[in-house]
């Protein structure tokens, strides 16, 4: 029997790249690696081969592939990796790309590829209206119409980069992992630390929804995903759903419009 049509996706974020692999319409395998803006084509092929072996997968597998990319150096690298290696041409997240959306923006070109991406598949998966929260290197929310009108969003500093920040500029606080303490009332440092960041950003994210469904003139589905979003979503009470795949999801049905 012939095989099954393999799609690669690929989302390169500031932090985070996000690989995954699709099959007969289904995430088959998924991977999170670090973004390293100095790795070339030839590295990021060795690391993205081995993952795949882990699975019993090989280049000669993928038969189209998709990049997503929010890092301008990277793209090319990306591109020339799928080329090289994996004998297709990708297609690239960007202008001109079919998406079903109605861009309401000032200058559509200065969306966030990323951001595009998950308006898609939300739209796609749950409709609209909604509120798209992706926790990344930094926080974004994206505001959806009833027939997938990408009306626009706001953006804030991510919860790694805010914490990071906090220890790099006051020099008696030490650097804390981020996790929902049990207490508000901090009995030292790190704990207090802990609660500020923690529920200080759980009230970011239901104060901006709150204001957006204000604005879009009543209730909207609430979306979280990126790498925090089950972490906040214990204590941010407007996020409905977390779709810990969403931007992959978009990136597939991205590839399918274009193709």
């Amino acid at each position: 029997m012939p095989k099954e049509p393999m799609i690669l996706v690929i989302d390169a974020g500031n932090t985070n790249i996000v690989i995954g692999i699709y099959a007969a319409g289904e995430l088959r395998e998924h991977w999170r690696v670090s973004t390293e803006k100095e790795r070339t084509t030839d590295e990021y092929a060795v690391l993205l081969k081995e993952l795949m072996a882990f699975h019993s997968l090989r280049f000669t597998d993928i038969s189209g592939a998709i990049i997503s990319s929010v890092v301008p150096p990277l793209t090319p690298r990306l591109e020339r990796m799928t080329r090289r290696y994996c004998h297709v041409q990708p297609l690239i997240v960007g202008p001109g790309m079919k998406t079903g959306l109605v861009i309401q923006y000032d200058n559509p070109r200065e969306i966030g590829a990323d951001r595009i991406v998950n308006a898609v598949a939300a739209h796609a998966k749950y409709g609209g209206p909604a509120v798209i929260v992706d926790f990344g290197t930094a926080t974004t929310f994206c505001a959806l119409g009833p027939r997938g009108e990408y009306l626009g969003g706001a953006i804030a500093p991510g919860m790694s980069v805010a914490t990071e920040a906090l220890f790099q500029r006051a020099s008696k606080l030490p650097r804390v992992e981020i996790v929902r303490p049990d207490n508000v009332i901090g009995k030292n440092t790190v704990s207090g630390m802990q609660a500020g960041i923690y529920h200080g950003f759980c009230g970011q994210v239901d104060r901006i929804v709150t204001l957006m469904r204000e604005e879009l003139g009543g209730p909207a589905r609430v979306v979280a995903t990126g790498g925090l979003a089950r972490l906040i979503s214990a204590g941010a009470h407007t996020i409905e759903i977390v779709d810990d795949f969403l931007t992959l999801d978009g990136l597939f049905l991205l590839y399918e419009k274009n193709m």
